[in-house]
C-alpha cells in the first residue's frame, strides 16, 4: 500500500510561481511511475505531468514551458514546479501514483491540493 501527501498549493497572482510537493510511504517509490492531475469545477480531471521511473517527462500542451516534474527517490516525493501561473491553472491538483506489476496495475492518489491564480 501506497499513502500520497501533497503540499504547497495556495493563493498566487498570475504570473507568480509554485512548488508543490508529494511525499509518499512505503519503500517502493522507485518503482512508481508519478503524475500530477488537476481539477477544476466542472471539468475532468486531466493529467498535467508525469515522470517515468526513468525519470522520462511529459506533458500536457498547455503547461509546456511554464511547469517542471521531477522526483528525488532518496526522499520518495515527486515535485511539480509551476511558474508563469494564469487563472486557467485553477484547480485542485492531485498526486498519483502508478504500479505495474505482473500481478496487475496499481493506482494510487492524494488528498488533493488547493492552487487558485487570482488578482
Amino acid at each position: 500500500q501506497v499513502q500520497l501527501v501533497e503540499s504547497g498549493g495556495g493563493l498566487v497572482q498570475p504570473g507568480g510561481s509554485l512548488r508543490l510537493s508529494c511525499v509518499a510511504s512505503g519503500s517502493i517509490f522507485s518503482l512508481l511511475a508519478m503524475g500530477w492531475y488537476r481539477q477544476a469545477p466542472g471539468k475532468e480531471r486531466e493529467l498535467v505531468a508525469g515522470i517515468t521511473t526513468g525519470g522520462s517527462t511529459n506533458y500536457v500542451d498547455s503547461v509546456k514551458g511554464r511547469f517542471a516534474i521531477s522526483r528525488d527517490n532518496a526522499k520518495k516525493a515527486v515535485y511539480l514546479q509551476m511558474n508563469s501561473l494564469k487563472p486557467e491553472d485553477t484547480a485542485v491538483y492531485y498526486c498519483n501514483a502508478v504500479r505495474k506489476a505482473v500481478t496487475g496495475t496499481s493506482n494510487y492518489w492524494g488528498q488533493g491540493t488547493q492552487v487558485t491564480v487570482s488578482s
